[in-house]
């Protein structure tokens, strides 16, 4: 469980995002969107630790070190191997070597990235990069890794803040989405609770009664908060 209550979060004297309130419930998957510039990230890293609030708190029925990030750019590190890559990421939150290491394959395996664990990253298309990184590009490829996080997200019961600009991704993933408004003093001006059933197909999702009209009213509530800024 994550609760985010009236953070207000601070660069200098202008607030960029003021008293922002979320909460992902235990297994629950969450998404983030807004206006370029409204904090999304900022709030992504004042989650994590890397950012301190200048108001407003941040519960967590877990602790730090069972949280991880995937960032938008892989973050991998290209002198280590897949299966490297993803033991170090363990054995940074204190896990023995050799169950670490065994650990980590059974990650790679779950991914579909089996007979890989000793490439290195150049070695490794963008897909396969992507998913080494979620256990530490054409539109299949986008679509493969996006139902392989679902399933995982299922199967695993893993509570998931994602930070996106792609409203379909946000509705066909999540089970609810967060609206941002336009920063600066950004704040959640709207959220959306996500009624399309559990297990989750992410392209039939998509052909779901409930997923076009939801998407037609997040895209105008966007809309109109990219236009205040103009």
């Amino acid at each position: 469980m994550l609760r985010v209550h009236e953070l207000t979060l601070a660069y200098d004297v202008t607030p960029v995002l003021e008293r922002a309130s979320l909460a992902v419930e235990a297994g629950q998957f969450v998404s983030l969107v807004g206006p370029s510039g409204s904090g999304k990230s900022t709030l992504l890293r004042a989650v994590i630790g890397l950012q301190a609030a200048s108001a407003g708190r941040i519960e967590t029925s877990f602790a730090k070190n069972e949280i991880g990030i995937l960032f938008q750019d892989d973050a991998l590190l290209p002198w280590r191997s897949a299966l490297e890559n993803v033991t170090l990421g363990l054995r940074l939150k204190g896990i023995a070597p050799m169950e670490a290491t065994e650990i980590a394959r059974s990650w790679l395996g779950r991914l579909d990235l089996k007979g890989l664990n000793e490439r290195y990253p150049r070695e490794l298309s963008g897909g396969q990069r992507k998913r080494v990184a979620l256990a530490h590009l054409d539109a299949i490829v986008r679509l493969r890794v996006s139902q392989d996080l679902v399933r995982l997200v299922d199967s695993q019961h893993i509570s998931v803040l994602l930070v996106t600009h792609d409203l379909e991704e946000a509705l066909a993933l999540s089970d609810r989405v967060y609206l941002l408004s336009q920063g600066p003093r950004a704040h959640i001006s709207a959220d959306y609770s996500v009624d399309i059933p559990r297990p989750r197909d992410v392209m039939q999702a998509r052909t779901h009664p409930g997923f076009a009209p939801l998407l037609a009213k997040l895209w105008r509530d966007l809309s109109l908060e990219v236009g205040r800024a103009a």
